[in-house]
């Protein structure tokens, strides 16, 4: 069964940046999964971020990131990344990360990882 193990979180100033990693257990491919990333904040439901799907198209889910987060996937190393710039407070929350079949959803996902916590304060 496929795991994903999430890293790259931690403290950040507001304003700073962070880039998590999504990689595959050694024995897995994620290369024909789309991989998405999510995240829940103390208190709060978990929101759908950013997909992208198995040949490299993304999709936002989430309209409070766009133009500060961005996903991509590097086959040959068996991970996806999402990029976090310009972080604010409210980007607070454990993200975790999730593959399901070839095509993004906002939801449906098959695998999990144990999720890593960013935390975005001063």
């Amino acid at each position: 069964q496929l795991q994903l193990v999430e890293s790259g979180g931690g403290l950040v100033q507001p304003g700073g940046s962070l880039r998590l990693s999504c990689a595959a257990v050694p024995g897995f491919s994620l290369d024909y999964f789309a991989i998405g990333w999510f995240r829940q904040a103390p208190g709060k439901e978990r929101e759908a971020v950013l997909c992208i799907g198995y040949s490299g198209g993304s999709t936002n889910y989430a309209e409070s990131v766009k133009g500060r987060f961005t996903i991509s996937r590097d086959d040959a190393k068996n991970t996806v990344y999402l990029q976090m710039n310009s972080l604010k407070p409210e980007d607070t929350a454990v993200y975790y990360c999730a593959a399901r079949g070839h095509v993004c959803h906002s939801d449906a996902y098959d695998y999990w990882g144990q999720g890593t916590q960013v935390t975005v304060s001063s």
